[in-house]
């Protein structure tokens, strides 16, 4: 069954400064303690922190048997109000995975979201509903990104 993906949000209102929630997410090497998806992240090409056209590798899994890897890339890095990056795979298109910090009284609404801009072909769902045994893709991206803001406002608010 093909399924279909174009875009999504989650947002959460979070006790903590936009410029320390874009430290926390933009040190992608942080990503695992905040992704359920995220297995490893770590900069590559020379690249040591974000910064527009840094990359990075991300080793994704789903929990069971599903690894795999990709290279995003950092295509926006402005601190303290947003940080994106897209990732291209072959057969499974490309996404920007964007978020933003919105001071909102005593702390910060944090904007998680992702846009597909080149579209998954049949060959990549067949691969990911198939093989990968991702029958519903976009409820579990929108469960990852609830997931993954719920660590950031745990991370972020707890004291040191």
């Amino acid at each position: 069954m093909k399924q279909e993906l174009s875009s999504d949000t989650v947002e959460r209102h979070i006790e903590a400064s936009p410029e320390s929630l874009y430290d926390i997410v933009s040190d992608v090497t942080r990503t695992p303690e905040l992704s359920p998806e995220i297995r490893s992240c770590t900069w590559v090409r020379g690249a040591t922190g974000p910064a527009v056209g840094a990359r990075f590798r991300a080793i994704n899994t789903t929990g069971g048997h599903s690894v795999w890897p990709n290279w995003p890339v950092v295509v926006t890095a402005d601190r303290g109000r947003e940080f994106a990056f897209t990732r291209t795979e072959p057969f499974c298109g490309t996404l920007e995975w964007k978020y933003r910090f919105i001071p909102e009284g005593s702390g910060t609404r944090v904007v998680e979201s992702y846009t597909v801009t080149e579209p998954i072909t049949a060959v990549g769902w067949f691969i990911i509903d198939t093989l990968g045994g991702l029958h519903d893709r976009p409820g579990d991206l929108h469960a990852g990104m609830t997931t993954t803001l719920d660590r950031l406002a745990a991370l972020a608010e707890s004291p040191t």
